[in-house]
Parts: C-alpha cells; sequence; structure tokens
C-alpha cells in the first residue's frame, strides 16, 4: 500500500518505519502524503495503543530529499495557499489521540528532527548525527517548530540551535530536554516504554492525557485545565476503566481494562 513506509503491528504497538533506507530515508512529497494517511487511519484504530516512529536501516531521516538540486524548496503556487510538507503532518500528529515515541536510530537534520517534535517522548542513539540545520540552506523551520521547539527547550536553547544550524550532540540533547533517553539501541528502549503503557494503563486515560497536556499548552489560566479534568473525571467515574483499574488494585493482579481509545467523548470540542 505505502512505497516510503511500512509499519508492523504487535500487541497493541505500532511500529511506523520510514522505509528508504537507501536515500537514509530521506523525506519527500509521497512520504508526506502516506504518512498523513497512515496517521489518520491509525487515529481510528482501536487495535492500536502506541505508535513507535523509526527508520529503516543506519538513518532515521536524512532531511528533505535535495536530489532536485536548487530548485529543491521552490513553489510555483500562491504563497497564501502554500503550507510547507512538515506542518501538515506535524498538525495531524499533534490531533493523534494514541500516545507517540520517536526511536531516532541514527541521523536525524532538518524536517528529520522536527517531525519527532509533536510526539511525546523522543529517545535517541548516542552520537546520532541531528540538528536544526535550516539556516545553512538558506531557508527557515518548518513542521510548527516554532511552536513545539520553544515549549520543548525553551526560547534561548531553540533559537541558539536554529540560529547556528550547527549539529547537536545527543548529550547536549537529552540535557535540554530535547529528548528523554541516549541509548546505544533507541528501539529496544521505546518498546520497554510502550509495552509498559500497554500492560499497565488504559486507552482512555492516555487519550485524554495526550489532548490534555498539548491543548493546555495554549491557556494562560489553570481554570481551563480544571474544567477539562473535571468533565473527564466524571466521566470516567461512571465507567468500566475506573471500576477495574480500582478493582486489579485491590485485588493485586494485572488490569484488564475494556474501553477503547474511541469509547472516549470529546471533551476539547475537536
Amino acid at each position: 500500500m505505502y512505497k516510503t513506509i511500512r509499519s508492523e503491528l504487535k500487541n497493541g504497538v505500532l511500529t511506523l518505519f520510514l522505509n528508504r533506507p537507501d536515500r537514509l530515508n530521506a523525506y519527500t512529497e509521497q512520504m508526506n502524503e502516506e504518512l498523513i494517511h497512515f496517521y489518520k487511519n491509525v487515529n481510528e484504530d482501536d487495535n492500536v495503543r502506541v505508535i513507535v516512529v523509526t527508520g529503516e536501516g543506519k538513518a532515521f531521516c536524512a532531511g528533505m530529499d535535495l536530489s532536485e538540486g536548487g530548485t529543491t524548496f521552490a513553489s510555483d503556487g500562491e504563497m497564501e495557499e502554500f503550507r510547507d510538507l512538515g506542518g501538515q503532518v506535524s498538525l495531524v500528529v499533534y490531533d493523534m489521540k494514541k500516545p507517540i515515541i520517536a526511536a531516532i536510530n541514527g541521523p536525524a537534520v532538518g524536517i528529520g528532527l522536527t517531525m519527532t517534535l509533536p510526539m511525546d517522548i523522543r529517545i535517541v542513539k548516542k552520537d546520532a548525527k541531528i540538528g536544526f540545520v535550516f539556516g545553512r540552506r538558506g531557508i527557515g523551520p518548518e513542521a510548527a517548530s516554532g511552536w513545539f521547539l520553544p515549549r520543548i527547550v525553551g526560547i534561548g536553547k531553540a533559537l541558539e540551535w536554529m540560529y547556528t544550524g550547527r549539529y547537536i550532540p545527543t548529550s547536549e540533547a537529552l540535557q535540554a530536554g530535547l529528548v528523554h533517553y541516549e541509548e546505544e539501541d533507541p528501539l529496544e528502549k521505546a518498546y520497554e516504554i510502550a509495552n509498559d503503557i500497554v500492560a499497565h494503563t488504559a486507552a482512555t486515560s492516555n487519550s485524554f492525557v495526550r489532548q490534555l497536556l498539548w491543548r493546555m499548552q495554549g491557556e494562560n489560566h489553570p481554570l481551563q485545565s480544571h474544567l477539562v479534568e473535571s468533565k473527564f473525571l466524571y466521566w470516567a467515574g461512571r465507567n468500566e476503566d475506573a471500576k477495574e483499574g480500582v478493582q486489579s488494585f485491590l485485588e493485586k493482579r494485572p488490569p484488564n481494562f475494556p474501553l477503547k481509545t474511541n469509547s472516549l467523548p470529546d471533551f476539547f470540542g475537536l
């Protein structure tokens, strides 16, 4: 079905592989279209609890495919109608209802790195080549990274990295909070986290948490968070997941939460 990506589902964990290993998984318009289609379909699939995104081969994503040369970033359309490729995907990822983990298994530069910013947890291979290199290509940030990156690492570090376009040591990325773990095998760590989520938590709880925490980034007072949390707790307290969570704890056994992601009402007016 897809030509630039592929996926594998096992025990509720869906692994998405960027699949152009001969080109270091360089980004193309076709990959962009396939990612949008993939994410929208997975969002409605209750068999998927957690998504892990990684690269096939030795790279995560080496950035935009530059095989067209100097015209790579040129567009013939009208400025007001133009929308950058990465931003189209980032907005779809932002609206996802499931936890998403980036296992950055090798080089990730430009869009190869910004595409991970709307994801929830980033794990990087130790000493992988990563960076926001836009200024060194005469272009600018994309994938809505102007919104995501300062919220993740702060405005000062975001500006420095984008001003210089330098490669970022993975130890520095870890210290600044860009990544959560620096590992020799990022995919193994991603599976450890994903399997923990699947085995011990309710799909409805995590779907609500993901939407809550991202959307509250735009609020300037805690009242809105209080109101929507109250609605969810009222709903959850009258449903089977909460009953199972308490009962399994009292009986000292693993939980078996019955509800699915799409059982959750829309508390955010989407």
